[in-house]
C-alpha cells in the first residue's frame, strides 16, 4: 500500500490548539484531503458550505479569496450578484472565522449596495466526522459517519460537538443544516453567526488561556522584518497547549495539521529558538517535559530512565506500514540533551533552576546520557529501534530514507548522527556547569568535562571526511562504524556547540555556504550533489526553516555573523514569498530560479519551530 499524504499548501487555515480548520480559499469545506475541523486526533467536520438566495432564488457567488488577520482568525470574501437585472455584482458576503482552544465559529456578514430592502435565506451546511487524523495523514481512510444527536453528535470516545446558532432553524438527516431568514435593508448589512464547541476528555492536553505572547522590541527593522516577527508570534500563541489542570506547564505544539500535540525536540527547539524574546515558555516547556521524564527501561515505548520523550497522543498511533507508535513515545535520540541545552540558555537568560524546580530532571537527563545514549559503548550517542514497530530513524530528520552516503545509498542503523554529537558534548559542559554553580558539585562537573573531552577526541578521529572539495564532518557513523558521507546540513547544528575548532567551523561554514548547499533561501538537507537529491525530497534536498535558522543561531554564537546575516536575508526573502508565515520547509530550489519559493505541498503552517525562526533571523539581521 502506498501513502499519499494530503497537499494542503493551498488551503486556509484558522487555528487555536487543539482546534484547527482547513478549508479551500472561499471558506468551504468539502472532506478531501486535510479539509476539514479537527480537535486534537479527530476530524470533527468534514463539510461546511455556505449559500444564499434573494426572493428570485439561488445568487451568484465568487470568491474573492482569504484574508488572515493578525490575531489568527481568517475573513473570508465573496461577492453577490442578485437576481435584480443589474450586470454588477452589488452584493457582498464576509465570513469571518476564529479558533478558540475549545471549539469554533462564524460571524457571516451580508451587504448589498441596493436602493431597497430584500429578504434573503442564509443557509450554513454542516456534515460531522469522526475520523482519526492519523488516518487522514496516510491518505487511506474516507470520512467516518456520526449519529446526530440534537444540535450535535459525539466523536472518539466521549467526544462531543455541540452547535449554537441563534436565530436559526436547525434541521438535519446525514447533515446539519442552519438557516437564517433574513432582512437585508437598503445599503445596509445583515449578520448571523454560529458556533461550534468541542469538548474531548481523552485529549492529554488543553489549549492555554495566556494572552498571546508579547512583542519584542525592535530596532531598526524593515517592514519586512516586522510583520515575519509578528506573524511568528501570532502562530505561536495559536499552538500553546498545557497539562491539563497544570497552566505552569505550557509549550508549543508542534504543527499543523499533523503534530498538534507535545514533541520532545519540536518543543524544545522552539522555546529555545524564542527565548530572547520570552524565557516563559521555555520554563514551561522544560517543566512538562521533566514530568514526563522516562523512569524504566520500556523497549515498546523507547523508555529509558532519564530520557526526554518524543511524543504524546491521546491513544496509540498506527502510522500504517509497521510502524505504530504507543501514547508516550519515547523514541528521540536528541531531545534529552537538547533539554539540558534549553535549561542552560533559560539559565543565562536569567532563570533560577532551583527555585523552578528544574534541577532533577537536569540529573534525570545526565543520567541518560551517561547510562543510555551509547548503548554499544563506542562513545558516540547512537539510536536503533528494537522495538520492530517504532521509528527507523529517531534524529530530527526521522523519514526512512534520510541518511545517505554521497553516492545516495541509504545507511544501515544503529545510526550515530553528527549533530546529536554536538548536541551532548555541549550537553555535558553545560551541565557541568550547572552543577557546580547550583548543586555545589565539583566531583560531578569534572566528570562531565572529561567526557566531554574525550567525545571530542573521538569524533575528530571518526567523523571527519573529505571529497574533491575539502574535509567536512560526515553525517554520521552506521552499523559498521563507517562514515557516512552525505553532505548534509546536519554538520550546521555542530557550530556554537564547542565540539569543533575555530578552523574546523570555518571549514564547515564554508561548505554551507557553497552554492550546492545554499538555495538564496536556506541551507538545503542534503547537497545538491548527492546522487539523491531532489528538491522536493522531504530530508534529501528541501530546505527546512529551523534547520536554518539553528544553523545562523551557531553562527553567531560561534562570531560568524556575516554568513548568519546572509542565511536572515534568504529566510526573510522567504518569508515573503508564503505571506511571512515561514512553513515548516519548502523547496530546495534555487533563489536565482523562482520566486516565491516551491512550497512543499504538504508541509506544516503554522508550524512552532518555522515560526520561531522568525525570532532568529531578527537577531542576525541586528533587530533583536
Amino acid at each position: 500500500m502506498t501513502l499519499r499524504q494530503p497537499f494542503l499548501h493551498d488551503l486556509a487555515v484558522v487555528l487555536r490548539a487543539p482546534t484547527q480548520v482547513w478549508s479551500a480559499p472561499n471558506g468551504d469545506v468539502d472532506g478531501s484531503g486535510v479539509q476539514g475541523a479537527f480537535f486534537g486526533d479527530h476530524r470533527v467536520l468534514r463539510g461546511l458550505g455556505v449559500d444564499v438566495q434573494d426572493a428570485e432564488g439561488a445568487v451568484e457567488l465568487a470568491s474573492a479569496g482569504a484574508s488572515l488577520r493578525p490575531d489568527g482568525s481568517v475573513d473570508f470574501h465573496t461577492v453577490v450578484r442578485w437576481q435584480d437585472g443589474t450586470a454588477d455584482p452589488l452584493g457582498a458576503l464576509t465570513r469571518h472565522r476564529v479558533a478558540h482552544p475549545g471549539g469554533f465559529g462564524e460571524r457571516i456578514v451580508i451587504s448589498a449596495s441596493l436602493p431597497r430592502p430584500i429578504e434573503v435565506t442564509l443557509t450554513v451546511r454542516l456534515v460531522p466526522d469522526n475520523t482519526p487524523l492519523n488516518l487522514i495523514k496516510a491518505g487511506v481512510e474516507a470520512a467516518r459517519p456520526v449519529t446526530l444527536q440534537g444540535n450535535g453528535w459525539t466523536f472518539g470516545a466521549g467526544a462531543s460537538a455541540t452547535l449554537d446558532a441563534p436565530a436559526a432553524t436547525i434541521e438535519h438527516d446525514e447533515a446539519i443544516t442552519l438557516r437564517w431568514r433574513l432582512t437585508l435593508p437598503a445599503f445596509g448589512q445583515v449578520a448571523a453567526q454560529w458556533s461550534l464547541a468541542l469538548r474531548d476528555p481523552a485529549t492529554p492536553f488543553v489549549g492555554s488561556a495566556a494572552a498571546p505572547l508579547a512583542a519584542p522590541a525592535l530596532t531598526n527593522a524593515s517592514s519586512s522584518l516586522a510583520r515575519l516577527v509578528a506573524q511568528s508570534l501570532a502562530d505561536l500563541s495559536s499552538l500553546r497547549l498545557c497539562e491539563r489542570n497544570e497552566a505552569d506547564r505550557t509549550f508549543f505544539a508542534a504543527g499543523a495539521p499533523w503534530f498538534l500535540t507535545l514533541f520532545g525536540r519540536d518543543s524544545l527547539i522552539a522555546a529555545r529558538l524564542l527565548l530572547p524574546a520570552d524565557t516563559e515558555m521555555a520554563v514551561g516547556t522544560l517543566r512538562t517535559l521533566a514530568g514526563r521524564q522516562g523512569t524504566a527501561v520500556d523497549v515498546d515505548r523507547a523508555e529509558q530512565p532519564g530520557k526526554i520523550l518524543h511524543e504524546v497522543r491521546a491513544a496509540t498511533l498506527d502510522l500504517q506500514q509497521g510502524t505504530v507508535l504507543p501514547p508516550e513515545y519515547y523514541g528521540t535520540v536528541d531531545a534529552t540533551p537538547l533539554w539540558v541545552l534549553l535549561l542552560a540558555d533559560a539559565v543565562a537568560a536569567g532563570v533560577d533552576p532551583v527555585a523552578e524546580g528544574l534541577m532533577d530532571g537536569l540529573h534525570g537527563a545526565l543520567t541518560w546520557l551517561r547510562d543510555h545514549s551509547d548503548p554499544d559503548g563506542d562513545g558516540f550517542a547512537e539510536y536503533y529501534d528494537t522495538s520492530g514497530h517504532g521509528l527507523a530513524n529517531q534524529g530530527w530528520k526521522d523519514s526512512g530514507d534520510s541518511i545517505r552516503f554521497a553516492d545516495g545509498r541509504v545507511a544501515d542503523g544503529p545510526i550515530a548522527l553528527v549533530e546529536v554529537q554536538g548536541y551532548c558534548y555541549a550537553a555535558a559542559i553545560a551541565g557541568a556547569e550547572l552543577l557546580a554553580r547550583f548543586a555545589d558539585d565539583p566531583a560531578g562537573a569534572a566528570f562531565w568535562r572529561d567526557w566531554a573531552a574525550r567525545l571530542k577526541a573521538r569524533f575528530d578521529e571518526q567523523f571527519w571526511v573529505s571529497d574533491a572539495h575539502g574535509r567536512y564532518p560526515a553525517l554520521a557513523l552506521d552499523r559498521q562504524k563507517n562514515a557516512v558521507t552525505g553532505v548534509a546540513s546536519n554538520m550546521g547544528h555542530l557550530l556554537g556547540t564547542g565540539l569543533l575548532d575555530a578552523d574546523q567551523e570555518a571549514l564547515v561554514v564554508s561548505r554551507l555556504m557553497s552554492p550546492e548547499m545554499f538555495s538564496g533561501y536556506g541551507i538545503r538537507t542534503m547537497s545538491t550533489d548527492n546522487v539523491a537529491y531532489w528538491p522536493t525530497r522531504y530530508h534529501v534536498g528541501s530546505v527546512w526553516t529551523h534547520d536554518t535558522a539553528m544553523i545562523i543561531d551557531g553562527m553567531l554564537r560561534a562570531g560568524f555573523d556575516a554568513p548568519a546575516r546572509t542565511l536572515a536575508e534568504g529566510l526573510l526573502r522567504a518569508a515573503e514569498g508564503f505571506d511571512y508565515r515561514l512553513p515548516e520547509l519548502l523547496g530546495g530550489q534555487s533563489a536565482d530560479e523562482v520566486f516565491p519559493p516551491l512550497p512543499y505541498p504538504a508541509s506544516c503552517r503554522p508550524q512552532a519551530w518555522a515560526a520561531a525562526s522568525g525570532i532568529t533571523v531578527a537577531r542576525a539581521l541586528g533587530a533583536l
